[in-house]
């Protein structure tokens, strides 16, 4: 046996003696990485990880105290509220932080009126009055929207935060309740009449993470901690943000075609005579020569001071013709951070806008100057 088979011989009994008496050093290497993966409790359910952490499938140290959620009887994924009961999760935006929950039993109005986030890591973002009121006629000339799963055979349900149907249904039927509901925007028009039965759109923060995920990385917990964090395989593998991909574009984009255009003339100039090419080359150079201009944008505080929100499942906005942004010609997809133009209420990728606002101070469809005090 040669020196180098004994060798190798002496480190693999080394290895086996010591992870055989301190087998916690091979958990704590490969656990979080293995154990305290993405879990999800079925195809399409939203996909768990840190700060939440699925019961009987991931470790107490895998999750942040108060993000504990469990599968039912259904594979739905499934948050419970100390002082709400149970809610079904649809989705989970781990960047900006945000989740859509709604009612596994599918009667979210009735959920409504006993809601209450205290005790929970959880609020809602923004929030709408509606007012409930039981009707004994039927009010479906008046186009309604009634909430079936309170209705009944001999009365009807309805909730309105508009003040002139509100003031209807007070003279006609009987008031159940006002509630707050966390809506999904910051600016919206009142609502004749709704079922309510939206997702609703909730908040955490803490743990601080949404700039860790927006880096491409991932927390988790210090070790020999229960509340501290720590930011871990931070990567650029995960593509540039929207508005840097944006700048990236129109920075390198221009200057190559601008260059393959030059390269073009050139071409075709040289066959041409000696006067006809000096001539092409003057009016080239002429027309290719930048002119001095002015950027006049907005500040940083003024488009920051603009409304911002998150595009929910339902991709409801408050102009049905905005589905697409302008500005990239992309369609609008769930998830996706909006921003509007106080003065026209024209919505577009919050990182598109926040790009064009810098250079143009006026909206991209309609052109009208924002405010820009």
């Amino acid at each position: 046996m040669s020196k180098n088979s004994k060798s190798m011989d002496s480190y693999k009994i080394v290895c086996c003696l010591f992870f055989f008496f301190f087998p916690q050093f091979l958990i704590t290497v490969s656990g979080s990485t293995e154990i305290c993966s993405s879990s999800a409790c079925s195809w399409g359910e939203a996909k768990v990880r840190f700060p939440f952490r699925l019961k009987n499938r991931h470790l107490r140290q895998c999750g942040y105290p108060g993000f504990d959620l469990f599968c039912d009887s259904l594979n739905q994924t499934v948050l419970e509220l100390p002082n709400s009961g149970k809610f079904s999760i649809h989705a989970i935006d781990y960047e900006t932080q945000n989740i859509w929950i709604n009612d596994p039993e599918y009667c979210l109005p009735k959920r409504l009126l006993t809601l209450n986030l205290s005790g929970s890591p959880f609020t809602g973002v923004f929030y709408q009055d509606f007012t409930l009121f039981n009707c004994t006629s039927d009010y479906k000339r008046y186009q309604l929207d009634p909430i079936a799963c309170l209705s009944g055979e001999k009365y009807t349900v309805f909730a309105s935060s508009d003040e002139r149907a509100i003031s209807f249904l007070a003279s006609k039927c009987n008031l159940i309740a006002t509630v707050a509901v966390p809506v999904q925007w910051t600016f919206f028009e009142p609502v004749m009449s709704s079922d309510l039965g939206s997702d609703l759109l909730l908040r955490w923060a803490a743990p601080l993470c949404g700039r860790c995920e927006s880096r491409g990385g991932r927390c988790r917990l210090k070790s020999n901690s229960s509340t501290e964090i720590e930011c871990s395989n931070v990567s650029r593998r995960h593509g540039l943000p929207r508005g840097a991909r944006y700048a990236m574009t129109v920075g390198a984009g221009v200057p190559a075609i601008l260059f393959l255009v030059g390269l073009l003339c050139c071409v075709c100039g040289r066959v041409k005579r000696y006067g006809m090419q000096r001539r092409s080359v003057v009016e080239f150079t002429s027309m290719v020569t930048p002119h001095a201009t002015t950027i006049s944008g907005l500040d940083n505080s003024t488009i920051e001071s603009y409304p911002k929100t998150v595009l929910g499942e339902s991709r409801r906005l408050p102009k049905p013709d905005d589905s697409i942004c302008s500005i990239c010609l992309s369609e609008y997809r769930p998830k996706e951070t909006l921003r509007s133009i106080p003065e026209c209420q024209h919505c577009f990728h919050a990182e598109c806008i926040d790009e064009w606002l810098r250079m143009n101070a006026s909206c991209p469809i309609c052109r009208n100057s924002p405010n820009s005090s």
